[in-house]
């Protein structure tokens, strides 16, 4: 498994949409939970393009805009044209009094408060502000985002979101840019495989960023989401492999699970799983990245990274050798999903 290997993101899109099987995951570079300078925000990029990673995902919300500039000045560098670019629509970012920013778990931001707006208008005013922000004149993937209620805070909240993607017009929006070609692909990038299996019931989308929910922690998508995926050739991005940390950090003290300290029957799962890796001499991040690429619909996946050192070691994670008998382990302890479908396999 190679990280530069060229992946259709499916059979359906207009114009080619190909992803390499690593990709860029842009959300670090937007200053989460801590300040990124921008030499190690640009060293990161680079060096991304460099090793052959070739698919780049970012967001208005990544920092406030942060995260769309840092890729879009590393553009002007290696050129859009030689790569896939993601962003996503959904938060409008507005100019604000220092006291109305909204940073969502971002720090150093520039100052901006966070309006949603899943509206015909606002995907437009979104998308607009977004190739700004890039400096570019499109990007190939388009996403709405946060519709779930983990982003929105309850389910009716995000019932009422992808009421007014669809009855206020940003879905035709999104299927008007997509027919004239502005962008080659839409879909959604959220946190809950359920909104997306909801979205494919009510809309045509390429693709789904999902984000820590198909993962060695949680596979209940195999339930009903990816098998509905594969009858419908949509494509997965694989965001949050690590669920937030503690499938890299391991177990230890503070460690991250959804963004927040992971609780303890989390933590005790972790740690039988960490044992069984360790008696197969694997790394339990190694393990963790290479999992995801056991589905047939998962076709990237986009760690993060704030440094080339980062960067780097994320990469050196797809060269790991990891023998069958983990997955095999992991099944028989009621670790992983019986019919989880695992590296070897697919």
């Amino acid at each position: 498994m190679k990280l530069n290997d060229i992946i259709p993101l499916n059979g359906r899109t207009k114009g080619p949409v190909n992803v390499t099987r690593m990709g860029f995951g842009g959300a670090p570079l937007g200053n989460l939970y801590r300040k990124v300078s921008d030499e190690d925000a640009q060293g990161a990029l680079l060096a991304a393009y460099d090793i052959g990673i070739r698919y780049f995902d970012t967001a208005p919300q990544y920092g406030l805009g942060r995260s769309e500039e840092r890729v879009g000045q590393a553009m002007q560098t290696f050129g859009a044209e030689n790569i896939v670019l993601s962003t996503k629509v959904g938060r409008l970012l507005l100019d604000c009094e220092p006291d109305e920013v909204t940073p969502e778990s971002f720090v150093d931001v520039p100052q901006k408060r966070i309006v949603f707006d899943y509206t015909y208008h606002g995907v437009m005013r979104s998308y607009e502000a977004s190739k700004a922000r890039l400096k570019a004149d499109r990007a190939d993937i388009l996403l709405v985002h946060d519709v779930c209620a983990f982003s929105q805070g309850t389910q009716e909240a995000s019932d009422a979101r992808v009421r007014e993607l669809f009855d206020g017009g940003g879905y035709r929006a999104l299927v008007e840019l997509r027919d004239a070609g502005d962008v080659l692909a839409i879909g959604a990038g959220v946190n809950e495989w359920q909104v997306c299996e909801k979205l494919l019931g009510l809309g045509d989308f390429d693709c789904f960023l999902l984000a820590g929910r198909y993962t060695l922690l949680e596979q209940e998508a195999l339930e009903t989401f990816l098998p509905l995926c594969e009858r419908r050739d949509v494509g997965i991005i694989l965001g949050g492999p690590y669920n937030s940390g503690i499938l890299a950090t391991g177990a230890i003290e503070g460690a991250r699970y959804n963004y927040v300290p992971a609780p303890p029957e989390i933590l005790e799962r972790v740690r039988k799983i960490e044992s069984v890796c360790q008696a197969h001499e694997t790394p339990l991040i190694a393990a963790a990245l290479q999992f995801v690429f056991g589905h047939p619909c998962v076709k990237t996946v986009i760690p993060g990274a704030v440094s080339r050192a980062e960067l780097l070691a994320n990469a050196r994670l797809l060269e790991v050798d990891i023998p069958a008998g983990l997955w095999t382990d992991l099944k028989r302890e009621g670790l992983i999903r019986a019919d989880a479908p695992v590296p070897e396999d697919k």
